[in-house]
């Protein structure tokens, strides 16, 4: 009898960290291939029809951009507590509360300033996100309490929170029964750049990245995260504070998933509507784990998500397939990347197994 064994590698060689994230999202493109053919679709031209959406005129690329902005907020949100094995997956729900807590500062605190709202805006939508993302920490912190249910979780309340908003107080008197908050005044938006719809959100994301990338990889504090997630137990015994490090990720983690918020609303919609979130905060999770959790690659990983995001209209217009396919297209690369890292992490040996009179392994 054989049995696999897995065994954790000791070191990586270079190559092998660069091919990881190259091989899963291949294999992932072969599975949605395998998928488009059940679909009565040749691959070929599926994968043909999302290249030319996405890069067959200055509109797609303009939208490619628009899109990975929010994208690479969540990611980082998400990254930065993935380092220290905190499974915030409430991205969604933080970048909702920094959407509504934007709409509500340019409601009853609007001051006619852009650089006045710019602050009031980015102060409030990272408050709230940060808050929404520190109540799982806090209780992870305390009572250990699983932080993938409660983040998930709180997904849905912060989403049916914006839709009561939506429908409910905020909605717009003049937009003829759609559900749709007011306008915003010129001096609550941010800039864009020429007919693109390309906004100032960018500068925010790319500075974060940056940000990111320095306070994981030169600062104490990012040691410390890197200790806490390879090895709590000797995180303790190195005297280093465990649960205020929960609760600093995830408060931060939530912070930014807020500003993706702001920047939606402030950058690219104008107002909150039902379903403006597009699930950026679920793909942010992807592109965390397709950058390896390294910052500075998570703004081209989110590009290249942008691609498949926009490429997917087409696909409903020129294929007739749902976007929901694009979805699950997703998933599929998320799935090749879970197995990627697996394998990246351990080394899978075959054993073999004798066997004694009774049944006993040898």
């Amino acid at each position: 009898m054989i049995r696999l064994k897995f065994e954790p590698r000791l070191d990586n060689p270079a190559w092998m960290n660069v091919m990881i994230p190259v091989a899963a999202v291949l294999t992932g493109l072969f599975a949605g291939g395998v998928l488009f053919a059940f679909l009565g679709v040749n691959p070929f031209r599926a994968y043909w029809a999302v290249l030319v959406g996405a890069f067959g005129s200055t509109y797609g690329l303009s939208e490619i951009v628009t899109k990975a902005i929010p994208i690479t907020l969540t990611a980082l949100a998400g990254l930065i507590c993935y380092r220290m094995l905190i499974w915030n997956i409430g991205a969604e729900g933080q970048l909702c509360l920094g959407a509504i807590a934007t709409v509500a500062v340019v409601r009853y605190f609007y001051v006619d300033s852009r650089i006045a709202m710019f602050a009031l805006m980015f102060l409030a939508a990272a408050l709230a996100g940060g808050v929404w993302g520190g109540v799982s920490g806090f209780l992870k912190a305390k009572w250990n309490v699983n932080e993938t249910i409660t983040t998930l979780m709180l997904n849905y309340v912060a989403i049916n929170l914006s839709e009561y908003f939506i429908y409910g107080p905020w909605k717009d008197p003049m937009s003829m029964g759609f559900p749709f908050t007011p306008n915003f005044p010129p001096a609550a938006r941010f800039w864009v750049f020429g007919s693109t719809r390309i906004h100032g959100g960018i500068f925010i994301a790319l500075a974060i990245t940056l940000i990111f990338q320095l306070l994981l990889k030169r600062s104490k504090w990012g040691y410390e995260i890197r200790v806490i997630g390879e090895n709590p137990r000797a995180a303790r015994y190195a005297g280093i504070n465990i649960a205020k490090n929960i609760l600093l990720v995830t408060f931060i983690g939530g912070a930014v998933a807020g500003l993706a918020g702001m920047s939606e609303m402030a950058g690219l919609h104008g107002r909150m509507s039902r379903g403006f979130s597009m699930d950026y905060g679920y793909t942010g999770i992807i592109v965390a784990w397709l950058a390896r959790l390294s910052p500075i690659y998570v703004p081209l990983v989110a590009f290249l998500m942008g691609v498949l995001l926009v490429g997917g209209d087409t696909l409903q217009v020129v294929m007739g397939l749902p976007h929901a396919s694009i979805k699950i297209l997703q998933g599929l690369i998320l799935f090749s990347m879970i197995g990627a890292e697996t394998l990246s992490r351990f080394r899978i040996r075959i054993v073999r197994v004798g066997l004694r009179a009774k049944g006993e392994e040898n």
